[in-house]
């Protein structure tokens, strides 16, 4: 059985909304989940549930807590964060995979250091993933792990995108693409351009660059891009969800005609508000760290949490890492 170890403390409604979700993939993902944190608060929640004991769920005690508003300084000297013990799990072989809705800098710097990099990676990157109007997802490298890169990295950026979207993602031969100020090949900036010619070399299906909008056309599979751009891009796109749920919501509720409308068409608007639910994908992948991470959002409900206990679990299963060290040292070569 595959194990999971959850950062039971790091999200902003935990141990609630962690304990949950670990109850919930437990019940129906057939992995172990180990809860790490506080073990009087963790073993409180899961008490709620009558079923605990007959769960494969394991508590394992972690005295400090990692914040939000903690430096990643924190890393260094909470040596007993809920964090750290689990992220050590992962290197102790005790478990598969790390996750947590936690400090994303603290957890990026943890895995780092506690786990390790895969050989062949300069940095690792975050990997996120959005719907498009084809359907098929699209996976953006990186999004805020790395805020400056080097052509060298966003080559690295595009093979692990790849690997993800053709293993976790099942797209057979993904499209990858660099992400510029237009398609045309002169188009973009140094970084950009000096990637571009790096990737083009790559045994990859490469379109060349593609541009803000292709994000939700669903016409590329995996789109690269430096930190800084892609953290910008995640957080437009977070808040521009969120407003068309609202209004759209609001404009069917506005009126007679409208109310009636809403209720014959709740079930296509539930269909909708899923689309655009951030908990569906569960979190954000650290692509090219040892053991699997994946870093879910802050205020991640319980079922987001077992989707990214769902992710990691298929992540060790598709031997990702593994295949992106593989792939990284046979194209240095």
């Amino acid at each position: 059985m595959l194990t999971i170890a959850l950062d039971a403390m790091g999200g902003d409604h935990a141990p609630q909304n962690e304990v949950q979700g670990a109850v919930q993939a437990a019940r129906s993902l057939g992995v172990k989940v180990i809860l790490v944190g506080r073990s009087n608060l963790v073993r409180q929640e899961l008490e709620k549930y009558e079923d605990h004991a007959d769960l494969p769920i394991e508590i394992v005690h972690a005295e400090q807590v990692i914040t939000m508003d903690d430096s990643t300084d924190a890393v260094r000297t909470k040596k007993d964060s809920s964090l750290k013990v689990a992220s050590r799990l992962v290197r102790d072989g005790k478990a598969q995979g790390l996750v947590s809705a936690g400090n994303t800098g603290a957890v990026m710097a943890t895995a780092k250091i506690v786990q390790g990099v895969i050989p062949g990676v300069s940095r690792p990157a975050l990997a996120a993933v959005f719907p498009t109007v084809k359907g098929s997802p699209v996976v953006l490298v990186d999004v805020g792990a790395n805020v400056d890169c080097s052509p060298r990295q966003l080559s690295q950026f595009a093979v692990m995108g790849e690997i993800y979207s053709r293993i976790i993602l099942r797209r057979p031969k993904p499209r990858v693409g660099i992400l510029s100020i237009g398609e045309e090949d002169h188009k973009g900036n140094d970084l950009t351009r000096a990637a571009k010619e790096l990737i083009s070399g790559l045994n990859l299906n490469f379109l060349g660059n593609v541009e803000g909008r292709d994000l939700f056309g669903g016409n590329v599979d995996v789109i690269v891009c430096d930190g800084f751009i892609g953290n910008v891009a995640l957080k437009v796109s977070e808040g521009l969800g969120d407003m068309v749920k609202t209004l759209l919501r609001e404009s069917l509720e506005s009126t007679i005609s409208g109310k009636i409308g809403y209720a014959i068409s709740r079930t296509a608007f539930q269909d909708f508000q899923k689309r655009l639910d951030y908990s569906e994908y569960g979190g954000a992948p650290l692509l090219g760290v040892r053991g699997v991470c994946i870093i879910s959002h802050g205020r991640a409900n319980a079922n987001a949490i077992r989707n990214a206990i769902r992710v990691a679990a298929e992540f060790s299963e598709g031997r990702v890492n593994q295949q992106i060290e593989e792939e990284l040292v046979v194209g240095a070569r």
